[in-house]
């Protein structure tokens, strides 16, 4: 295997454990500081009401007035934003009275006050959600996260001891739990493709975790009488190249993805760039020096073939 950092690397990544924790500690208060206060920008997905996507002919469309002039339709708070470029708008309008049926009255207005505001308005999509649907996806997403992270939990827990298990889950709450702070500090839209990313962080995190724990096992069958600090460093050490090489090769396709994949799938590359960063520092700063703490000399480390 390609190794970009030699396997005798000795850097004092458990030494660093109380300065980690103590930037892991102020980012987890920040973050749900930010949940509480400014709370998270749900998308249609969770709220229910509609989403228009427009490109129009001016370059740089007058936003303040053409804001005045769609509120003047008392259509409720009426969102708009660019989407990307200047000349591409991102229109959201509450629920309306009347189901389906009233939705497609309050769509039928905006598109009149924007044809007379524009000469050529290329309407990209329209998307609608009822109340009850965004409720019951919000749920379902919540669900889905849980589901995933407890299932993760049994999975470390048989795979390795306890120890492993809770360190793996507090590096995967740490992981999720900024994750989502981001969008809420940056006020980024929440949607359904957001609820993925951070399942899809949670799974690339416990990756990065479970071959640092792989390593930290077949240490602890091998030095028996090696110090728990020294044993943790020369594992994570070990382990070091790989870890990065694979952040760094991940991150490459999410760049060309941020890049070239336009403003519909901005949301959710933003999320795994920012998981897959904080995913690699939990691995390496999180879960394994966790275990200091955790006496995992005193737990049974089982051989290859009892685990088989």
């Amino acid at each position: 295997m390609l190794n970009f950092i030699s396997r005798e690397t000795n850097i004092d990544f458990v030494g660093k454990r109380f300065v980690a924790f103590v930037f892991s500690a102020v980012l987890l208060i920040g973050a749900l500081g930010l949940l509480t206060t400014k709370g998270l920008s749900f998308g249609i997905d969770f709220t229910g009401g509609t989403l228009i996507e427009v490109r129009v002919s001016e370059q740089a469309p007058d936003l303040g007035s053409l804001r005045q002039s769609l509120n003047s339709l008392e259509l409720g708070a009426i969102s708009i934003q660019e989407f990307g470029a200047p000349d591409d708008l991102l229109i959201r309008l509450p629920e309306q009275e009347g189901g389906a049926q009233g939705q497609k009255v309050a769509v039928e207005k905006i598109r009149a006050t924007l044809d007379q505001k524009f000469e050529t308005v290329d309407y990209r999509r329209v998307e609608f959600v009822g109340p009850q649907v965004g409720e019951e996806l919000k749920k379902k997403g919540l669900y889905a996260v849980l589901f995933s992270m407890f299932g993760m939990l049994v999975y470390i827990w048989f795979r390795f001891e306890w120890q492993f298990s809770v360190a793996a889950i507090v590096a995967l709450l740490h992981d999720s739990i900024l994750t989502v702070g981001l969008f809420a500090l940056m006020q980024w839209e929440f949607n359904l493709s957001t609820v993925a990313a951070v399942l899809m962080i949670a799974g690339y995190s416990i990756n990065d975790t479970v071959v640092v724990f792989d390593r930290i096992r077949e240490n602890l069958r091998k030095f028996k009488k090696m110090p728990v600090f020294e044993l943790l460093n020369k594992s994570i050490n070990q382990t070091l190249s790989r870890t990065l090489m694979t952040s760094i090769t991940t991150l490459l396709a999410l760049l060309a993805l941020w890049g070239f994949g336009g403003e519909v799938i901005r949301g959710f590359v933003n999320a795994l760039i920012f998981g897959i960063l904080i995913g690699t520092y939990s691995s390496i700063f999180v879960a394994a020096p966790l275990l200091t703490f955790l006496n995992i000399r005193t737990g049974k480390v089982l051989t290859t073939e009892e685990t088989a």
